[in-house]
């Protein structure tokens, strides 16, 4: 009888549907079944329950220690805005007035306050009043906080919610050249997180006049190519030039003993990233966790033969605590049959698991199985530690050359507006040449739903014709459909 109930279980925690026949629905189930996030009560907000942040607190830890080598110092500002603030800066105010949401004013106050869509207004009046002197420059604080914005596209968890976590970093310079330099410099951290710890293979360049952070003087971006052939904006990072400063009196006397106006910039991350994690690496089984940023990267199932129960129990609590620098996972459940048990943790995406049993344990091994590819491999007990290293660094890059691959078969230049739409209805990413006029790319958005996604760096410019409007360009730019 237990045995049909876990039958019954197992295909209630399985993905019901195919990730390659409905996306949309089996990312739900994934993050669902996964326990990454729950359904709040509020329409387009969502809980995010401990496996969900486990994978946030994995980037946190990550890119905390990057920029803490550059010296960014982490800080907390009100999670309140006064209406005036943003008022001070029109392009800004101008960008996020419909996605703001109001608290209630009570009487006595003296003015309305918006919940943080991003704090900029807030940051930069604290800068006006702590930079002083070119001495004081530069200046880089970070701070990991949450956010909110409402939206009024339709939510999908981590990857378009009204509320959601994130790191906004904001520094203070003497100089644009200094600006310009730590721009790209945060960007190459993001690049870096996202490809070397997240296995997510990006596109890196600048921001179309159009999609350029409202009040910033130019906005660069990452990129990645989710399954279903949307871009998804993966992290920024903006000059904002002198507009904040002026609007909020962010001054330093120069060495020249002259009063000048700082140069500022921002760059942040989100809960996103958890998201693109799901769509780039699940598959029909489940969650695959990229096991640098795996908390517990190794799940240790006993194989129980009636008998035997003891001698591999105290096995395997032996070899666990040998294996703890790995943050093992010992699931000694009764009752539950190992191929329940190795469904459940595939399904959460745990990237190794370690099976022993009693003809191991005579034999003095145990079995190592891939999350990514399923494979399997007989370790000798002696070299279990070492042999887990370079398994969880081969899992690493075949996730990323995986990733690699299909951002490279998905993406092709067009010649003509006519493959630059096919390609987009193929699901693809597109270069074209491109004007990068406002007027001409909402008139494409309207007409097939995309938008331009990032400029590439380095290109050589030259006169070319644009492809959607035969004005003069002079650099290429990929659109696609985005989230």
């Amino acid at each position: 009888m237990a045995k049909k109930e876990n039958n019954e279980e197992k295909n209630l925690l399985g993905v019901t549907v195919k990730k390659e026949e409905n996306l949309p629905e089996w990312y739900e189930q994934v993050v669902l079944k996964a326990e990454l996030a729950d359904f709040a009560p509020i329409k387009g907000f969502m809980i995010i329950k401990p496996n969900g942040y486990s994978l946030w607190e994995g980037i946190q830890e990550k890119f905390n220690a990057q920029i803490k080598k550059l010296n960014v110092r982490n800080a907390y500002f009100p999670v309140l805005i006064p209406e005036s603030y943003f008022k001070k800066e029109a392009e800004h105010a101008k960008g996020f007035a419909p996605e703001l949401a109001w608290i209630q004013s009570k009487p006595g106050d003296e003015e309305r306050y918006a919940i943080r869509p991003t704090s900029e207004t807030m940051i930069h009046d604290s800068f006006s009043k702590w930079v002083r002197s070119h001495r004081d420059l530069p200046l880089r604080v970070n701070q990991w906080c949450n956010v909110l914005r409402w939206e009024v596209k339709q939510t999908k968890m981590f990857l378009r919610s009204r509320e959601f976590l994130w790191q906004e970093g904001h520094c203070v310079y003497a100089s644009k050249k200094e600006a310009d330099k730590e721009v790209l410099l945060f960007l190459d951290e993001y690049k870096k997180l996202m490809e070397e710890e997240l296995a997510i293979p990006v596109y890196t360049g600048y921001k179309t006049e159009a999609e350029k952070f409202a009040g910033a003087l130019y906005t660069t971006s990452l990129e990645a190519l989710m399954p279903d052939g949307k871009a998804l904006q993966m992290g920024t990072s903006h000059n904002l030039g002198q507009g904040f400063s002026k609007a909020f009196n962010v001054k330093f006397t120069g060495e020249d003993e002259k009063e000048n106006y700082a140069w500022l910039t921002s760059w942040g991350i989100s809960t996103r990233l958890i998201g693109a994690i799901v769509m780039v690496h699940g598959d029909n089984k489940g969650l695959i966790v990229p096991p640098r940023i795996a908390f517990n990267k190794l799940v240790m199932i006993p194989i129980l033969i009636k008998g035997k129960e003891k001698e591999v129990l105290n096995e395997i609590k032996k070899l666990k605590k040998k294996l703890e620098n790995f943050n093992p996972i010992l699931d000694e459940r009764e009752n539950y049959s190992p191929g329940f048990k190795f469904s459940e943790w595939e399904l959460k995406g745990i990237p190794v698991r370690l099976e022993l049993g009693p003809k191991d344990i005579e034999k003095n091994q145990a079995v190592l199985v891939r999350r990514d590819s399923g494979e399997k491999k007989f370790v000798g007990m002696e070299k279990i530690e070492s042999e887990l290293i370079k398994l969880l660094g081969e899992i690493h890059h075949s996730m990323f050359n995986k990733a690699k691959k299909f951002l490279n078969e998905n993406t092709f230049e067009a010649k003509n507006e006519k493959e630059l739409i096919k390609g987009i209805e193929e699901g693809k990413m597109v270069l074209i040449s491109f004007c990068e006029e406002p007027e001409c790319e909402a008139k494409f958005k309207e007409k097939t739903a995309a938008t331009s996604r990032v400029i590439p760096f380095n290109q050589e410019e030259k006169k070319m014709k644009c492809v959607l409007c035969g004005n003069e360009a002079f650099r290429k730019t990929f659109f696609a459909k985005n989230y």
